[in-house]
Formats: structure tokens, sequence, C-alpha cells
């Protein structure tokens, strides 16, 4: 069992820069695909970024491309979300993800990761 819990979401303006971070305990997420979703109100779940399974290839939603970089510290079991330039539509409460057997092909599918957060709320806003 995987237990995630993120942080470090908050209130800013328009254009600036936020990290939220993902905390694992229970596994190491070795071996998962890890990564993070993001659900604004009355919209679906939408694929944001995540590493593959072996880590070795990281994955963004073409919306954020350029302005936001996924990361991780093994060592801390922790991975990471740095937003630049954030957009008033970037305003969504931002969920990490793992799952066991995510193939590459479906890394954007909510539907094939087995473990959540709680998420955190991002607001951007002036």
């Amino acid at each position: 069992q995987v237990e995630l819990v993120e942080y470090g979401g908050g209130l800013v303006q328009p254009g600036a820069s936020l990290r939220v971070s993902c905390a694992a305990s229970g596994r190491t997420l070795t071996g998962y695909a890890v990564g993070w979703f993001r659900q604004a109100p009355g919209k679906e779940r939408e694929f944001v970024a995540a590493y593959s399974r072996n880590g070795g290839a990281v994955y963004y939603g073409d919306s954020v491309k350029g302005r936001f970089t996924i990361s991780r510290d093994n060592g801390k079991n922790t991975v990471y979300l740095q937003m630049n330039s954030l957009k008033p539509e970037n305003t969504a409460v931002y969920y990490c993800t793992a799952g066991r057997a995510v193939i590459t092909s479906s890394i954007p599918n909510k539907n094939q990761y087995d473990y959540w957060g709680q998420g955190t709320q991002v607001t951007v806003s002036s």
C-alpha cells in the first residue's frame, strides 16, 4: 500500500511560480509510474505530468509543456511539480498519483493509477 500526501498549494497571482510536493510512504515509488493530475470545478480530472515506471522518461500535458516541471527525490520518496508563469486557468486541486502497471501509452489515463493523494488546492488570482 502506498500513501501519498500533497502539500504546498496556495493562492498566487498570475505570472507567479509555485512548487507543490508529494510525499509517499508505505513503499518506495521506484517501479511505479508517478505523477500529477488536476481537477478544476465542474471539469474532468486532467493529466499534468508523470514519470514512466522505470523513471527514465517524463511526460507532460499539452497545456503545461514549457511551464511546468516534474522532478523527484528518490531518497525522500517525494515527487515535485514546479509551476511557472501560472495562469488563472491553472486553478484546480492538484493530485499526486502512482500506478504499478501503467504502460507508456496509458500514462495520461487517470483510470490506470492505483493510489491517489487527497489533493492540494492551487488558486491563481489577482
